[in-house]
């Protein structure tokens, strides 16, 4: 699954389901996980609106999806939690197959195995419900075996519930990272995945690491065990789009084209959120589709939104990708 042109990824899903459920998303410790189980008929349209605006990729509803946030606050048993995640990536399968009866009755062609169904693997962080997932500070007492022994049932049924690769995300801090690549390779060898760091400014990660060294780092590891096939690209998400290009810059600036290290970027709409307010800043936004030609330019081979990006801006984003796509073939 070697990407040889630049893919669109859907938006913020959490953001997006808001037209379907209305504003009752954020402030929940489950976040749009709880819909999972009290409204699976929203979470299908979701992923629908974001294919139906040309997504080539949709990530499952798992962010958030975890074992003890289920058994906490939905109540459920060890295996009716696991069984809920397994769930969530069926729905996204129903809503693959049924917007590709829509092509079909269409007559649209679509490419063979798209649109992907990759497994959103949110950090650590993010089922502790306070914040520390925007500063990865549990990377200072939490032991490495057990962020990965957290992170496995969650991903290994994904797995089981069938996905294309699976999207590391949101991950603050370095060590994680890397503890979640070693589990990667050393036992599931056939899973292709990416990873997409949280950084708090153009070049630093959450947490405080040097974006370039953690991504280098990451690389290194990969090409110590001949593993960089298996890994789609490195980058960011959920960050504010104006560190994006320097961010990038940092790692990929200085390397040919054939040598860049191949690149995602899934960044907030470029509104703040204050926690008093909300989402601030709204009509001072650069569009994301703006952006597109210099962040493929340095590598990205997926792009996309994150917070506060809903369907009409992935439409967007993709018009920009298909003219750079076009241009590269022409060149």
């Amino acid at each position: 699954m070697g990407l040889t042109r630049v893919l669109l990824k859907d938006g913020g899903f959490g953001t997006q389901m808001t037209v379907h459920v209305g504003d009752s998303v954020d402030g929940d410790p489950l976040w749009s996980s709880r819909f999972n189980a009290t409204n699976p008929a929203a979470i299908i349209s979701t992923h629908l609106d974001f294919l139906q605006n040309g997504a080539d990729i949709i990530l499952t509803n798992t962010y958030q999806s975890s074992v003890d946030g289920y058994m906490e606050y939905l109540e459920l048993d060890e295996e009716q939690s696991i069984e809920l995640i397994r769930n969530t990536v069926r729905l996204a399968h129903i809503a693959k197959e049924r917007y590709l009866t829509e092509c079909y009755q269409a007559q649209l062609a679509m490419p063979e195995g798209y649109p992907l169904i990759i497994a959103s693997i949110g950090p650590f962080g993010a089922h502790l419900h306070d914040g520390s997932e925007y500063t990865g500070s549990y990377a200072d007492y939490v032991p490495a075996k057990e962020i990965t022994d957290w992170h496995r049932v969650r991903i290994e049924a994904c797995l089981e519930a069938g996905v294309d690769a699976l999207a590391i995300e949101t991950i603050p801090c370095q060590m994680e990272a890397e503890a979640l690549v070693e589990m990667l390779c050393d036992d599931y060898p056939d899973v292709k995945f990416w990873v997409a760091f949280q950084c708090k400014d153009e070049n630093t990660l959450a947490h405080g690491e040097t974006f370039a060294d953690a991504t280098n780092a990451i690389w290194d590891l990969l090409a110590e065990r001949n593993a960089q096939d298996k890994c789609l690209a490195i980058g960011v998400n959920c960050v504010h789009p104006k560190f994006v290009t320097p961010l990038f810059k940092s790692l990929n600036g200085d390397r040919e084209v054939g040598e860049q290290i191949p690149l995602v970027v899934y960044p907030n709409s470029g509104e703040v959120y204050d926690v008093v307010n909300g989402w601030q800043g709204k009509e001072h936004c650069v569009p994301l589709a703006n952006y597109v030609p210099e962040w493929a330019q340095l590598g990205a081979k997926v792009i996309g939104g994150c917070c506060r990006t809903y369907a009409r801006d992935v439409r967007h984003i993709g018009e920009a990708i298909r003219d750079w796509n076009k241009l590269k073939k022409l060149s």
